[in-house]
């Protein structure tokens, strides 16, 4: 029994000489391990029926299991899809009268915005989505005359309105007076606020605003351009109102 351990211990005796540790503190002191052989290994695994292979494709599989089950835990359950939710969650027809022309709409959504019904479902894209929490103007249309951010009202409170995009505004060779005062002024540079700076200033003709550049600053307070192109913006505005 002696010899057996011995020759098992064989690589972990230490090769430095015990003169040498005594002039060094304890957590100084190492031990030299001699690398492990393949007459040891032979010589273990023939007494203990243990090989080499086996060993390590042991602790490879313990490696394996280990890992895979925090992931397994960690998985996300995903819950099956029910057949029919999409239309079930619908409202039933909704008809929007939009530039003077009725669209009904089936299985709406009622918690689809006007901007995004006008967008994806009658595809009128010239209403922008900009910032989609009413905060840049650029989904500005006409409900009734007045001024409304699409992308902060629902389609279902608008059936029976009169709805205005800037499609139903003006067309080429017929454009609206505030449309050809934009052009002629350079109100625009890269476009996408513009057809909801033009919304709003249509309808700020029939608001109670005072005569002056900074009262019209005011009022279209609410659309954004990001290019910067105000100064044209308030020019154009000026010369309509001028001529109303």
């Amino acid at each position: 029994m002696a010899d057996t351990l011995d020759t098992r211990m064989k690589h972990l005796r230490s090769r430095t000489p015990q003169n040498a540790k005594d002039g060094l503190a304890p957590d100084q002191q190492s031990v030299d391990l001699e690398p492990l052989t393949e007459t040891i290994l032979a010589e273990t695994s023939g007494k203990r029926g243990l090989s080499r292979r086996s060993f390590l494709s042991g602790l490879g599989a313990a490696g394996v299991l280990a890992g895979a089950a925090p992931l397994a835990a960690a998985a996300p359950v995903i819950e099956p899809v029910v057949q029919g939710q999409a239309e079930t969650g619908g409202t039933g027809n909704v008809t929007l009268r939009i530039n003077g022309k009725d669209y009904t709409l089936r299985s709406l959504d009622p918690r689809a915005t006007l901007l995004d019904t006008l967008r994806e479902r009658i595809h009128l894209t010239g209403t922008k989505k900009g910032c989609d929490h009413g905060q840049c103007g650029a989904c500005t249309v006409h409900v009734n005359g007045r001024r409304v951010n699409s992308c902060l009202s629902f389609s279902v409170m608008h059936e029976g309105d009169e709805i205005t995009t800037i499609e139903g505004l003006g067309q080429p060779g017929n454009l609206h007076p505030m449309q050809a005062a934009f052009v002629e002024h350079d109100g625009y540079q890269c476009g996408y606020c513009t057809s909801g700076q033009i919304m709003s200033a249509v309808a700020l003709l029939k608001e109670p605003i005072g005569p002056s550049d900074e009262e019209i600053k005011h009022a279209m307070a609410g659309n954004i351009c990001r290019c910067g192109a105000y100064t044209n913006i308030v020019a154009a505005v000026r010369q309509v109102r001028s001529r109303a």
